[in-house]
């Protein structure tokens, strides 16, 4: 049998890697195999411009098609411009392996274990660049699978029409090429796009098997983008939402903050709740929402507030959403504390939210440097309640004042706190020193038994009798 010719050798390799990796994904949702030569959009036909990108992001590109490598910029930041938004992020894809990024890069480090990454900083920005992935199809591929099917490790490199069935969803799988400025389109997102739609690549089931963490995705991207989650997607997460729980605790955490803190989180909530999966996130909250509607109409007004300030460019913590969502776990805890032991409210506040917590970790590990402050201030919300003395005045110096009252003013704005004593605390902080101690009811210093100077006491001596 004549042996074929190097290059034609080669080019068969590749069909049928990027048929094996089709086939690892599955079929699209018109049950036919998806095409594996992409429908490129020249730069006329599309409206994304240049002008949307990072400088940091471009230089990243120019410097890899220079040095005669692919360069694409992928995912979301293709999505975004294209429909209007103004990116943030910019991920870059290449068929230059990490160490060749580095290579070309002083200001590089590579980063991850199950993916391998570049990093490219430009003082605070990063520019993330992924070399092209491909389907695991030998024994010696650096690629893993846990027993549920999820992947915990794969580094196996590829071309980019390996790669991108690699990716979740079709609105995220558009590549802008730098050498021409088209946009290379191999799964239909434009499409999906223009329709707002959420599918994902391949058949769903798999793919959340493969990252449960997609289900969160998937509620996250419908909740930014203001898109509608396809029907076959909705089905794989109603079959596979037990897998979430399953997902390291830590990177869960990672998976709130994008929830909960990129201004979209009220939307965000309520499909966590509709596709049940907010009870595997905080099971104890989902308890209580059920339960009580007065809770319900808290949670909802600390989201919009969190919204109200991303939006405004104003700074956020997850201690103050933490704490909104373990406030009626917490009080309920607290009571029976008291009812069995002798402690102040806020005392026993203070223990149940850190016992609360605890619990908490096991779903989403919350670092201590959060749990902490949210404990001190739940436990100052009685403190709210004493308008008068100096116990009460010295509140406002204490370093958690400010989350607590705004924690109260929530609590006054569904009609769950007193709207005068709430008043009363907005009204002292802009008082002088002298008007604050009057409405205290302190007496100022210099005056009355605190402006008192105390005698000073006989001290004994030897040989006095005493």
């Amino acid at each position: 049998m004549q042996a074929l010719p190097a290059p034609a050798l080669r080019g068969l390799l590749l069909y049928g890697r990027i048929a094996n990796a089709q086939a690892e994904i599955g079929l699209n949702n018109s049950g036919t195999k998806k095409p594996s030569t992409p429908k490129i959009i020249p730069r006329a036909a599309h409206n994304v411009s240049r002008d949307e990108f990072s400088k940091s992001a471009l230089k990243v590109l120019y410097r890899l098609h220079k040095a005669g490598y692919q360069s694409f910029l992928v995912g979301g930041c293709v999505r975004d411009a294209m429909l209007g938004m103004h990116p943030k992020d910019f991920d870059v894809a290449t068929n230059a392996t990490p160490d060749e990024v580095k290579a070309l890069f002083s200001n590089c480090r590579l980063i991850g274990r199950r993916f391998r990454l570049a990093h490219v900083r430009f003082g605070r920005d990063i520019v993330e660049v992924a070399t092209f992935r491909a389907a695991a199809n030998h024994v010696d591929d650096d690629h893993a699978h846990d027993e549920e099917g999820r992947i915990v490790r794969d580094n196996v490199y590829g071309t980019i029409d390996e790669d991108v069935w690699r990716r979740d969803f079709t609105c995220n799988s558009l590549y802008y090429n730098i050498a021409d400025f088209s946009i290379w389109d191999y799964t239909g997102g434009v499409e999906d796009i223009k329709q707002r739609h959420i599918v994902l690549i391949g058949d769903p089931d798999k793919r959340l098997r493969e990252d449960p963490v997609r289900m969160l995705r998937a509620v996250r991207f419908a909740a930014k983008l203001d898109f509608t989650i396809d029907e076959t997607v909705v089905q794989a997460i109603r079959q596979d939402r037990p897998l979430l729980s399953r997902v390291p605790a830590a990177r869960l955490f990672d998976e709130f903050l994008k929830l909960f803190q990129s201004g979209h989180a009220e939307k965000t909530f309520e499909l966590l709740r509709e596709h049940d999966l907010f009870s595997l996130l905080f099971p104890a909250t989902d308890q209580e929402l059920d339960e009580d509607s007065e809770f319900l109409a808290f949670v909802r007004a600390a989201l919009r507030n969190t919204d109200r300030r991303v939006c405004s460019d104003k700074s956020v913590t997850p201690m103050f959403l933490i704490g909104v969502f373990l406030w009626n776990p917490v009080r309920k805890l607290a009571a029976g504390r008291r009812a069995r032991e002798k402690m102040s409210e806020s005392q026993s506040i203070s223990l149940a939210a850190y016992e609360l917590s605890l619990q908490q970790q096991r779903r989403i590990a919350i670092p201590r440097r959060f749990t902490v402050p949210m404990r001190e201030m739940l436990a100052l919300q009685p403190r709210f309640m004493v308008v008068r003395g100096k116990r009460a005045m010295n509140l406002l110096q204490h370093r958690r004042f400010r989350a607590a009252y705004d924690f109260m003013m929530l609590l006054s704005e569904v009609g769950q706190f007193d709207r005068e004593k709430a008043k009363f605390w907005s009204d002292v902080q802009n008082q002088s020193r002298e008007q604050r101690a009057a409405s205290f009811q302190v007496a100022p210093a210099g005056k009355g038994r605190q402006g008192r100077r105390r005698r000073p006491r006989r001290r004994s001596r030897k040989g006095d009798g005493k």
